[in-house]
């Protein structure tokens, strides 16, 4: 049966939840979400939300170190909205009941302390590239602090519809309306219930895309398993433009442990005071960096891929041994528990790190207010390419930027949906799988997924080449097609759909660092070590307007 709401929401991660909260104060909301309403890279987020909350910050010093680590790409525009939008988001977690960590981890104070821009106290944790302390966390929980405050909110609402174990196969649009003037034109989207294996229409005034990163693309991941490009692959293939897709950036600090599933080290921990060693215990950021450990993730992550290089060895070591162990393990109790789980006892062992995909700072396009190429189609969260984050993210602002943006598209998409005509949902073609078998064997699409995940490390990971990417393109596009002609003669799972849009990602990505010819920011290629700054400051744009909406072939790619 199909549904009809005024909202879409896809992914229920900080941005969706924050995008449906605020709509639902104008319409009625249906959002999806692919496992639990509370799985999401949100949930794994430990280090904190960058925000200017103490009198020793200034906007203008957030703004610079942000624009800084973008090296060169960043919307100036969008970041001045991020950080001076940033602190009224904080506040109104803080009415949802979110708890940050405080200085003197005690009641939280009023609005009559001292300093006007931390009135409640927080402590303000620091992260690499930035130049004062502005990170507000609860503990090394971030992630699931909000999560939970938030969903709590949304729960809360009566107009709201959250369908778990649902995935978005495809947007609807003009393409599929025949009467519909405008192919680029959202209407909705189709959605398979995954326990009962059934496909439904959802028709929509607005639909907005917050489905995540793609971590998944990579074999060596921070994200949970549901990170696969899913918004990012549907967006482009009904026509929206995707922009700086070759930007990836590696977590320098994941956990090495075969049982670890690369367990994130957040950042804060070098905030705090760890610092990076080699096997013979040198402190070799040193010679990389003049902040040394406190380096912007980019370059940590290639200084540790070139030391295991040279060293033949498999990870280095984060330490932080010479700091107070009870105050360690009261910042950071999670990490604690987890490291001591494997047998790592942190405040007396070095912690062994490698690196690991993941965030994508780029994304579909939007404007200002989450707006897309496609007419009542908004993205945000992961998802989107803002501008913020240009080629590099400076650390915990994710976060901050899900907040403030979804904020804004949602207050963008009431205004739109009081005039939006909208398609009746029972005249919307009925999804049409005649012709297609039932298909049992995971065992052959978790194949073609480990071999994409592969491929990509191999080729397509820190540190690139001509050569490599090339390699690449060629193995992708035999299992895009592969996977393409499995996925239009097979019944829909959400592993096919997964694995189809992961492809499609993995593609877009390696045809934006083969298009950007010079290392900037998280794109490293040994054929053009150097930065070019001479006509090379723009986003790489790619689109698939020149062939018919919702197909997989990549037959634009600029640079604006």
């Amino acid at each position: 049966m199909n549904k009809t709401c005024d909202f879409l929401v896809i992914g229920s991660g900080i941005a969706g939840i924050s995008f449906a909260i605020h709509a639902a104060k104008y319409g009625s909301v249906v959002l999806i979400t692919k496992k639990q309403d509370s799985d999401s890279n949100t949930n794994y987020a430990q280090g904190g939300i960058a925000c200017v909350l103490n009198s020793n910050d200034s906007f203008e010093s957030h703004i610079d170190d942000t624009v800084i680590a973008g090296a060169g790409l960043c919307d100036n525009e969008a970041v001045k909205i991020m950080v001076n939008e940033g602190p009224a988001r904080i506040l109104e977690l803080l009415d949802y009941g979110a708890q940050f960590s405080l200085d003197d981890d005690d009641k939280a104070k009023t609005s009559e302390n001292t300093d006007s821009k931390n009135p409640y106290n927080f402590h303000l944790g620091r992260e690499g590239g930035h130049s004062a302390n502005r990170i507000v966390h609860a503990r090394d929980l971030t992630g699931k602090e909000l999560e939970t405050k938030l969903l709590k909110k949304l729960r809360e609402l009566k107009n709201i519809i959250i369908l778990e174990n649902h995935c978005a196969i495809e947007l609807i649009t003009g393409h599929h309306i025949k009467t519909a003037a405008n192919q680029y034109k959202c209407f909705g989207a189709y959605v398979l219930d995954s326990v009962n294996r059934h496909i439904f229409a959802v028709s929509a005034k607005v639909t907005c895309l917050a489905s995540g990163g793609a971590g998944r693309v990579y074999l060596h991941s921070t994200n949970p398993s549901i990170a696969t490009g899913d918004g990012v692959a549907m967006a482009y293939r009904a026509g929206a433009k995707v922009a700086n897709m070759e930007f990836i950036q590696f977590h320098p600090t994941t956990l090495f442990h075969e049982k670890a599933n690369s367990f994130l080290i957040s950042e804060a921990l070098r905030g705090y005071g760890a610092v990076l060693r080699n096997a013979a215990g040198d402190e070799f950021m040193k010679r990389y960096h003049p902040q040394a450990s406190l380096a912007p993730r980019d370059i940590v992550a290639r200084a540790i891929d070139n030391e295991m290089k040279v060293s033949g060895l498999p990870c280095v070591y984060l330490d932080v041994t010479h700091k107070d162990a009870q105050a360690t393990i009261a910042h950071f109790p999670n990490i604690y528990n987890r490291c001591m789980a494997f047998g790592i006892d942190i405040t007396k062992n070095l912690i062994p790190v490698v690196p690991a995909a993941h965030y994508m700072c780029g994304g579909v396009v939007v404007d200002y207010c989450g707006n897309t190429d496609i007419e009542n189609l908004y993205a945000c969260g992961e998802t989107a390419s803002t501008g913020v984050h240009g080629a590099n993210r400076l650390a915990s602002n994710s976060l901050l930027e899900a907040l403030v943006f979804s904020y804004r598209a949602a207050i963008n998409a009431s205004k739109r949906i009081e005039g939006c005509h909208q398609i009746n949902a029972e005249n919307i073609p009925i999804w049409d799988d005649s012709g297609t078998t039932d298909f049992e064997e995971w065992i052959l699409l978790s194949h073609n997924l480990w071999e994409i995940q592969s491929v990509m490390w191999d080729y397509v990971g820190i540190v690139r080449s001509n050569l490599r990417l090339n390699r690449a393109m060629r193995r992708i596009n035999l299992l895009e097609k592969e996977i393409e002609d499995f996925y239009k003669r097979t019944k829909i799972t959400h592993q096919l759909l997964e694995l189809r849009n992961v492809v499609t990602t993995a593609k877009l990505i390696i045809v934006s660092a083969l298009k950007r010819k010079e290392s900037r920011g998280l794109h490293y290629t040994t054929d053009y070590p150097e930065q070019n700054k001479r006509g090379w400051k723009k986003n790489t744009i790619l689109s698939n307007r020149s062939k018919s909406p919702h197909s997989t072939g990549l037959m634009e790619c600029t640079q604006q």
